[in-house]
Parts: C-alpha cells; sequence; structure tokens
C-alpha cells in the first residue's frame, strides 16, 4: 500500500469516528427537545404510564387545546411581551448610539470608558441580586414588570454597544465627512446615513436581545410574586395538573412559548450571518 493510499485510509478512518461523535452529541443535545415534543401529544396519564419516547399513535391535542383556553398563559404572553419589546428597543437604541460616538467621535478616554461598558458583558447576574431586590422594594416597584424592564435595558447594553461600535468602525468616514459637508449634523448622519446601513447589525441585536430577554426566568422570578405578573417562562414552571406536574400540558405551552423566538430568527435571518461576519468580528 502507497503512503498516499495509506493517509486516505486513515483520513477516511478519523472522519468516520468524527462523524459519529458528531451525531451522537447531536442526538444528546436534541434529546430534550425530542422529548418535550413527544410530550405534548401525549396525555399526562401515558406519560406518567413510561411511554414518552414512543411515538404517539394519535395526535393528543388536548393539551394545547388546555393552554389556549387557559387565561392565565394568555396573560404570561401579554406580560412577556410587555417586558420584551421594550426592554430589546431601549437596549439597542442606547447600544446604538454609544456605539456610534466610540466608533466615530472618539474622546479623551473613551477606549477606557468603553473598556467599562463592554465589561458588564463579564460579571456574573447573581452578583447584584439582593442590591437590586433591596433597590426595586425601595422603590416599590416589586411585583411590577418595571425590574424586568430597566433590568434587561442595562444589560443588554454592553453588547450592543460593543457590535454597534465595531460595525461603525467599518462604515468609511468619507460618508460622513461628505454628510458634514453638506451641512448636516450627527443627528442626522446616525439616523440617515449609519442606521440604513446597519440592518444586518441591528438583525443580529434584535435577534440576540428578544431571544435572551424571552426566555429570561431567573429576574421574573425574584421581582415577581403574583401570578398576574409572571413572564411565560416562570408561567411554564408553574403549570400544574390536578395532583401532579401537567408534563404534556408544559410540553405544549414549551412549544407555544419557542414561536416567538423562531419567527424572530427567520424573519431576520437573511441579516443574520451577514451581521455576526461584518459587525462582530472586527474592533
Amino acid at each position: 500500500m502507497s503512503a498516499a493510499s495509506e493517509h486516505k485510509h486513515v483520513g477516511d478512518g478519523w472522519g468516520a469516528v468524527t462523524f459519529i461523535c458528531l451525531t451522537v452529541l447531536a442526538l444528546l443535545f436534541l434529546a430534550p427537545t425530542i422529548g418535550v415534543l413527544l410530550s405534548a401529544f401525549k396525555s399526562t396519564r401515558d406519560i406518567a404510564l413510561g411511554d414518552l419516547w414512543s411515538l404517539p399513535q394519535a395526535l393528543y391535542l388536548d393539551n394545547f387545546a388546555e393552554i389556549f383556553a387557559n387565561p392565565s398563559v394568555r396573560i404570561y404572553l401579554v406580560n412577556t411581551l410587555l417586558v420584551t419589546v421594550p426592554a430589546t428597543a431601549a437596549s439597542i437604541a442606547l447600544g446604538v448610539a454609544a456605539g456610534y460616538v466610540f466608533a466615530k467621535l472618539p474622546f479623551r478616554g473613551s477606549d477606557l470608558i468603553f473598556l467599562g461598558v463592554v465589561s458588564g458583558m463579564f460579571f456574573p447576574p447573581q452578583i447584584i441580586l439582593i442590591p437590586l431586590f433591596k433597590l426595586f422594594n425601595a422603590l416599590g416597584l416589586i411585583d411590577t414588570l418595571w425590574p424586568m424592564i430597566l433590568i434587561h435595558s442595562a444589560m443588554g447594553i454592553p453588547i450592543c454597544t460593543l457590535l454597534m461600535r465595531n460595525f461603525f468602525s467599518t462604515v468609511p468616514n468619507a460618508l460622513r465627512e461628505a454628510a458634514l459637508l453638506e451641512g448636516v449634523n450627527e443627528w442626522q448622519i446616525l439616523t440617515r446615513v449609519a442606521l440604513p446601513i446597519s440592518l444586518p447589525a441591528l438583525a443580529v441585536l434584535a435577534t440576540l436581545q428578544f431571544t435572551w430577554i424571552w426566555n429570561d426566568f431567573l429576574w421574573p422570578l425574584i421581582f415577581t410574586q403574583s401570578d398576574d405578573k409572571r413572564t411565560i417562562m416562570l408561567g411554564l414552571v408553574s403549570l400544574r395538573g390536578q395532583y401532579s406536574v401537567a408534563w404534556g400540558v408544559q410540553g405544549a405551552l414549551s412549544i407555544v412559548a419557542s414561536l416567538p423566538t423562531q419567527v424572530i430568527f427567520l424573519f431576520f435571518q437573511r441579516f443574520f450571518i451577514r451581521g455576526m461576519t461584518m459587525g462582530a468580528v472586527k474592533g
């Protein structure tokens, strides 16, 4: 056997091993999702008897009918939208403004301030639970949606600032200089020149922020107490049957709860990859 043939044989062997390992990892990663999908179309009795991983002989849709008939589920969805939409918009708007200043209007000490802003991405949120709880309790905002809106808006600023600053750095300065010669101010340059060409970066931020905030469980758990202030992730855990956990209903609600984030990704997917490669890897 020639050296080239032996090398090709070894390469094919390692390729097969790699494929098998990746397939196993993919199945392990998808196992919870598959379990949720199967449980959503089975009765609680079937699940309790251990019949989870087999395909259902007939689609059991009563789980979906139950969650759509449940008024609490509608409240959870509305609350989640009331938190996610304004927090996403606020964090992106502040990140755009800060990113433009750091990229196009640097000043003495701006790099140090930028580093301080971005460092907010790296500390665990658990270390500020008690101070924030005391603060919002003193302000009378416990068991309202305001703590989640304010916290998510603030915690989204670092990633939004980083990505937008890197994206704006790739925009040629000639565009800004030409606009200045036409008598346009910086605000008009940002809104009329920079933003229209930053749709890929904005799509990335909209997708990431919406997904992170929509799926958040920690902050609603800390700052809400009554059922009518819960978000969808906290409400999902609280759903119970008459005597035990309603696994089928929880599976159905998990599917429904994941739909908005999937719609957002599908809507922005044509911008998503381009935005990640254009703005997130430069700086």
